[in-house]
């Protein structure tokens, strides 16, 4: 006689155990004629909703050259497509992304990161359908591009830089072909292309050897060495091959400079090209704002910021007011800030800071804040991300000349440093300054440098209260046993 399997008391079955489902969810359409595009350097493979071509294929292939381009666009006019979505792949979706604004189209640029395909075969036509289908249901996220008065700023900023780097080079060449020949000038002076270097560099090319002819051109303000000393390091063994490698890196160099003038004049073309912006009514600073706080004393309000001299790879001429006309304030006015800093700036970040929500939204942007990432309720990190963003690299140049100033940054910065470090305490000021920046460029307020003392105050005031909190939790009470005079 079988046994009927019936259930024990206190269990259920598994039908009545198992909750009901709910009914799944659709993905919702937000772009219906949106187009993916996979850009390459010789072809680009596009994408259009299936319903957009009848009797035709939904992928189409187009060359690189810009008739390719022109028809591409024409077929995606035909097909009703109103945006499309293309990937940041190096230089060569420019051309694309160019041809398809000034069609009336809407491009986004995201980050071939965040579109990384699923595992399994990886081809141009599935890279360009899958574009497609994250946009059609808005599930991509567009990367920050400027307008195009900004963008040709940033091409000659970035290109001026590279004429700086590579003049710094030449430099190199120059001190290690003085090296080769005993020649130590780049150690007697602290500049081999300064005033002092040039002249004796260029003696030296036009055939004068005696040291005692070639120290009477040293500056008399020189006091890295004395003329003895001089002397003995302008002693060299003089080779032609050698001299013949200074004499080629000392015109390279000059090249260089040449070429550096011209892009300043360029970029001071391109900045007249920008709207003036509509400038701030004169009004008392807002004391809300712990960035651009008002100093109280009368001696800190009573200082001016002195007229900054010029330093070896500045511009030649002065575009501080043209900066002032198109950002409404003078952002070198901010501590750590030059003129090549805040063109720097302005070149990769643009002038309009609706962009970004917040300033922590451009902080994290910038990558100068911690990134937590979370899991199981535990912080497992809490460094930047690693994003290459020349505003980010100007910023923390800024905060690294912020190291040794009196003002209440450099006050911040020592204190960060003996908390985080030297490489923690740059980052940390450039935060700060890029809290700045946003402000200052959102708000059309001039910067006002906050009062040392009354920050050093505020600190110390922070930090009692920590100390008296930590002692009352461990149920101890903080007794000042003398006062401070100031």
């Amino acid at each position: 006689m079988s046994k009927q399997s019936t259930p024990r008391k206190g269990r259920q079955s598994c039908s009545q155990h198992t909750p009901k489902r709910s009914p799944k969810r659709a993905l919702t359409v937000v772009n219906p004629n949106a187009a993916g595009i996979d850009v390459g350097a010789t072809n680009h493979y596009v994408a259009v909703p299936p319903d957009a071509v009848a009797d035709e294929s939904a992928v189409r292939k187009f060359g690189a050259f810009t008739e390719d381009l022109e028809q591409m666009v024409e077929w995606l006019k035909a097909c009703g497509v109103t945006t499309v979505a293309l990937e940041s792949t190096g230089v060569d979706w420019k051309p694309v992304f160019q041809k398809l604004e000034v069609a009336g189209l809407k491009p986004v640029l995201v980050n071939p990161k965040m579109v990384k395909h699923v595992p399994g075969r990886k081809t141009d036509v599935q890279d360009c359908q899958w574009l497609q289908q994250l946009h059609t249901y808005g599930l991509l996220q567009g990367s920050f591009v400027p307008d195009d008065l900004v963008c040709q700023l940033r091409v000659l900023m970035r290109h001026r830089a590279n004429l700086v780097s590579q003049a710094a080079a030449e430099i190199q060449h120059i001190q290690k072909a003085s090296a080769q020949m005993n020649l130590h000038l780049h150690h007697a002076v602290s500049n081999v292309t300064g005033e002092t270097g040039l002249r004796i560099l260029r003696a030296i090319l036009e055939g004068q050897r005696d040291p005692e002819v070639l120290v009477q051109l040293r500056d008399p303000q020189i006091t890295k060495s004395s003329k003895e000393e001089m002397k003995k390091a302008l002693r060299g063994e003089w080779r032609d091959e050698l001299l013949f490698v200074l004499r080629q890196s000392l015109e390279a160099w000059e090249f260089y400079h040449k070429q550096m003038d011209q892009c300043d004049e360029q970029v001071q073309q391109v900045i007249k090209n920008f709207p003036t912006a509509e400038m701030p009514e004169p009004q008392l600073p807002s004391t809300t704002s712990s960035m651009t706080a008002a100093p109280t004393s009368a001696d800190s309000m009573a200082k001016k910021k002195t007229q900054q001299s010029r330093k070896r790879n500045d511009p030649i001429m002065n575009l501080v007011p043209e900066l002032t006309r198109i950002c409404g304030i003078d952002l070198c006015e901010t501590s750590g800030f030059r003129v090549l800093t805040a063109l720097t700036v302005v070149s990769e970040i643009g002038l309009d800071m609706s962009r970004w929500r917040s300033e922590k939204a451009f902080s994290s942007w910038l990558g100068v804040c911690p990134n937590h990432k979370i899991s199981g309720g535990r912080i497992l990190s809490r460094s930047t991300r690693k994003v290459i963003n020349r505003a980010a690299t100007a910023l923390r140049l800024a905060a690294q000349g912020i190291s040794q100033t009196d003002n209440w940054l450099g006050l911040f910065f020592r204190r960060m440093k003996s908390r985080l470090g030297p490489a923690g305490a740059i980052t940390a000021t450039a935060h700060k300054l890029a809290c700045i920046i946003y402000h200052l460029l959102k708000n059309k307020e001039p910067y006002v440098e906050i009062d040392p003392v009354l920050y050093a105050a505020r600190v110390d005031r922070a930090r009692l209260g920590r100390l008296k909190k930590q002692a009352a939790a461990m149920g101890y009470e903080l007794v000042q046993t003398r006062t401070f005079t100031e």
